[in-house]
Formats: structure tokens, C-alpha cells, sequence
């Protein structure tokens, strides 16, 4: 099972230790998901916020 992650500063923490992120743009929000050895995290953001945060993360960027 996924786990939601509501802070922003939390899922960077997460980034450095997942194999990559994957990136889904919708029309309103966009989603993140970590995929780290045993579990799957995800942070739904606006797209204006969902830039900063990706330049932050410290791990593989996949596009959906």
C-alpha cells in the first residue's frame, strides 16, 4: 500500500535514500512517488510548488 505524505520537507528527507521518483502531471495537481526498497510514497502538490520541490530531490526524476 501507497503511504500519502502531507509535508514537503519529509518527502525530500525520503528522496535520498529512494531509487527514483516518479513524476505525474495532471490538470490541477501533480503527483510524486518515491519508490524506495520497501515502500512507495506519494505527494500530491500544486503545479507551481511541484517545480521547487523537484529541483530539491535527490534522487532519479521519471516522467509519467
Amino acid at each position: 500500500m501507497p503511504t500519502e505524505i502531507f509535508d514537503t520537507e519529509k518527502f525530500i528527507q525520503i528522496s535520498e535514500r529512494a531509487e527514483y521518483c516518479a513524476l505525474k502531471r495532471l490538470e490541477k495537481v501533480v503527483k510524486l512517488k518515491l519508490r524506495t526498497s520497501k515502500q512507495l510514497y506519494t505527494l500530491k502538490v500544486e503545479p507551481f510548488q511541484a517545480e521547487e520541490i523537484i529541483k530539491k530531490l535527490g534522487c532519479e526524476i521519471r516522467e509519467i
